[in-house]
């Protein structure tokens, strides 16, 4: 089709069939699925994907894609919307529903981070990520991609990084490369008393990540002997369930 790609939606089309094809197997649909895709774009991944799932939705935020999608894939259930304002509530209803997508850079964290409010609706998630940010997420304590989103996404989900995609596979190429990344809700969560206090530790330590903790959390009630957490660590050095301490032991009436 005839379409340039638009820089201010981050357009890179996949189209490399072997990649496209590792997708699939990854995402394994079943006719019983209920399917999301984020960005069909040019339908490169939708062609591979159409007829697989019992329920296809398409959400493209490019309206100059929506006629040709549409006359492409009868099947599949088109949203001519930016995906950041689409009420997912509504859409999910309370069912398991399958994500995929190959998202931009610039709605990446944002699409996440909203994404994990609906996890009870959610089975898993495949995404094609930048290749640093599926780092990010995939991080482990005392390396230099562990911070916010890694912490936040890890308490909520299982993250496996499935593996990466070189710029030549994607028009236009990109500059950097990208890889596929698996998000799985986590059923056997540490128990969290504050979702707010949680975010609100988290934010303060990464903000100052090279100060002591008792530095970068000095504005915070922590009890810190509750808490069990050396005061003297930095941000990069906890892992999930010490952030999950510290945030228990801020909003815990008895602390």
């Amino acid at each position: 089709m005839s379409h340039r790609s638009r820089k201010r939606f981050g357009q890179h089309f996949l189209h490399d069939e072997a990649v496209l094809q590792r997708i699939v197997d990854a995402v394994r649909p079943a006719p019983s699925d209920l399917l999301l895709e984020i960005g069909p774009g040019h339908g490169a991944l939708t062609e591979y994907l159409d007829g697989l799932p019992g329920r296809y939705v398409a959400v493209e935020v490019d309206r100059d894609l929506i006629p040709f999608l549409k006359a492409r894939f009868a099947n599949v259930e088109l949203i001519s919307a930016d995906i950041l304002r689409v009420d997912l509530s509504s859409l999910f209803e309370a069912q398991k529903w399958r994500v995929v997508g190959n998202l931009p850079y610039n709605i990446s964290t944002p699409l996440l981070l909203r994404l994990l409010e609906h996890l009870p609706s959610i089975r898993d998630m495949h995404f094609m990520l930048q290749r640093e940010v599926a780092g990010r997420l995939s991080a482990s304590p005392r390396s230099k991609a562990w911070g916010r989103l890694s912490v936040l996404v890890q308490y909520h989900c299982e993250v496996e990084q499935l593996f990466d995609v070189a710029p030549e596979s994607f028009d236009p190429a990109p500059r950097v490369w990208s890889a596929v990344v698996r998000l799985v809700p986590r059923h056997d969560k540490i128990r969290l008393i504050s979702e707010e206090a949680f975010a609100t530790v988290i934010r303060h330590a990464f903000s100052q990540r090279r100060k002591r903790l008792s530095n970068a959390l000095q504005l915070l009630a922590v009890d810190w002997e509750q808490a069990g957490v050396d005061p003297g660590q930095r941000a990069d050095e906890l892992s999930v369930a010490q952030f999950v301490a510290l945030a228990n032991a801020m909003s815990d009436p008895a602390s």
